[in-house]
């Protein structure tokens, strides 16, 4: 049935029955925790076989054996030995397979499973858990090394990050589940890393040591986390019930799809794109996110639309070389989230200002730090170039239904914004004033068209105070959503 779309009249408005715009069919979720496909129930040929009633029979047998070597778990409860740093060091191309029931347990005395520099590592049908890493660091993959690939896992349970990542990294069908940090911390020191594919996952209930409040403002949680990744697939995964983000990518990362997960009852956002580049997304189902830190905001009397997709200071950049061009999102279904797409950007956050939170780091533009400084950064090319900027974002054909009696809400949980605030800071700054406000809401291509919206949605521009109406929002001067249609009528 077409909806109503509410047409800019200067006062009360006429209404008008458009068409529907497509958007993807529901994806179902990736069930591997619970139904998890079970490993080989024999030793397969030329596999060396490990027994779990020999403690630290895997790490001595992996020490013992050339590289390429297939190692077969028993089923059973494998152990290390008692020492904090015992861990399994495996050879180029080392491949361990898990039997039904295999498990290497930490018992929570060693720190890490596995680490090591060596690279095309492949894990499948092995549980993994107990592992006490400390903030910051990984369980598996703990030096993040290149080419592992890690399918049918099960990785949980464990403080820190269950899982690193290095380049080329391949993670499918596994479970990543109620990890004391991250389900997976992908970073790599010293460097980017690139070409990683993280499908069919289940990504489940992890920072189970709430880090956010133990650090506050640390931006250490999530259900993923990614860093300075050029180069991702996301797609397919069943991203829910983590405490903070379902997934975050922070600081320089480009050319990511995100496509076909099903992003829900994270307590913070679903997606949260912060100082970052390119990115497509496209064709998830979003619902039922950012309940508890939305609302905790709110209840505070906080303004700031806080949303379930977030970009921050992230935009699409024809100069950094990506699959596109732009960040695009399309085709996705938002359900009773607290409140919908916010594109932000922070006056005062730039490449060599005190208020950039990722300190020492500059844009894909400007290398150098130092360079983004008086008098320079006040002229073209530094003036754009050394700022992270939300630009070329384009919102469209997307469905977002809000039903406030589901949410629980009756205000701040009803905002779809493009702002950013007044600039002030450092003295030097050329952004302060309303200059980035302007920018972000009127000139840096940013668009939503085509989109369907039911509930009782209003708009956010140029900055917190500034709410609108759909009639408000499709008029002079924003002139957002043309093509689109509301209903305010339903959804509570």
């Amino acid at each position: 049935m077409a909806t109503l779309a509410l047409l800019a009249t200067g006062c009360a408005g006429t209404q008008e029955a458009r068409a529907e715009p497509t958007v993807a069919p529901a994806t179902p979720p990736a069930r591997v925790c619970a139904e998890p496909t079970a490993g080989p129930a024999t030793a397969p040929p030329g596999a060396v076989t490990v027994d779990p009633a020999v403690v630290g029979d895997l790490a001595a047998k992996t020490r013992s054996h050339p590289r390429g070597t297939t190692f077969w778990l028993r089923p059973g409860t494998h152990r290390l030995p008692p020492e904090r740093y015992s861990q399994v060091i495996p050879k180029k191309g080392n491949r361990y397979l898990g039997a039904p029931g295999a498990v290497l347990d930490g018992r929570k005395t060693n720190q890490y499973a596995f680490g090591g520099s060596a690279p095309d590592v492949t894990l499948r049908h092995l549980t993994v858990q107990g592992f006490v890493a400390p903030h910051n660091e990984g369980v598996v993959n703990h030096d993040s090394a290149d080419g592992w690939v890690i399918e049918h896992a099960k990785i949980q349970y464990n403080s820190g990050a269950g899982l690193m990542a290095g380049d080329r990294q391949r993670v499918r069908a596994s479970c990543l589940r109620g990890n004391g940090q991250y389900g997976m911390n992908a970073y790599q020191a010293g460097g980017r890393l690139s070409g990683l594919l993280v499908e069919g996952n289940e990504i489940v209930a992890n920072n189970t040591d709430d880090w956010e409040r133990r650090r506050p403002g640390c931006g250490c949680t999530a259900g993923i986390k990614f860093w300075a990744v050029d180069g991702a697939d996301v797609r397919g995964n069943w991203v829910h019930d983590n405490r903070g983000a379902g997934l975050w990518a922070d600081t320089n990362n480009n050319d990511f799809r995100i496509e076909g997960n099903v992003l829900e009852a994270n307590d913070g956002a679903a997606l949260i794109y912060e100082i970052s580049y390119n990115a497509v997304i496209r064709e998830n189902t979003i619902r039922r996110n950012n309940w508890v830190e939305g609302r905790r905001y709110a209840d505070r009397g906080d303004s700031f639309p806080f949303a379930t997709v977030y970009l921050s200071e992230s935009g699409g950049e024809p100069r950094v070389r990506a699959r596109t061009d732009k960040i695009e999102i399309y085709r996705n279904v938002l359900e009773d989230n607290w409140s919908g797409i916010t594109l932000w950007e922070n006056a005062d956050r730039f490449c060599n200002s005190p208020a950039n939170t990722s300190s020492g780091t500059c844009t894909l533009l400007v290398r150098q730090p130092d360079r983004c400084a008086r008098p320079g950064i006040a002229t073209a090319p530094l003036y754009t170039d050394c700022r992270w900027r939300t630009q070329r974002v384009d919102v469209h054909h997307n469905r977002f239904v809000l039903d406030t009696s589901v949410v629980g809400c009756t205000v701040k949980c009803d905002r779809m914004a493009v702002l950013a605030n007044y600039g002030t800071y450092p003295d030097w700054s050329p952004y302060q004033g309303e200059r980035v406000a302007e920018a972000i809401t009127h000139k840096q291509r940013n668009r939503w068209h085509d989109n369907v919206y039911v509930g009782p949605w209003k708009f956010v521009a140029h900055d917190p105070s500034r709410v609108l109406d759909f009639g408000q929002w499709q008029g002079t001067p924003y002139h957002q959503d043309t093509g689109s249609t509301l209903d305010p009528r339903a959804g509570g």
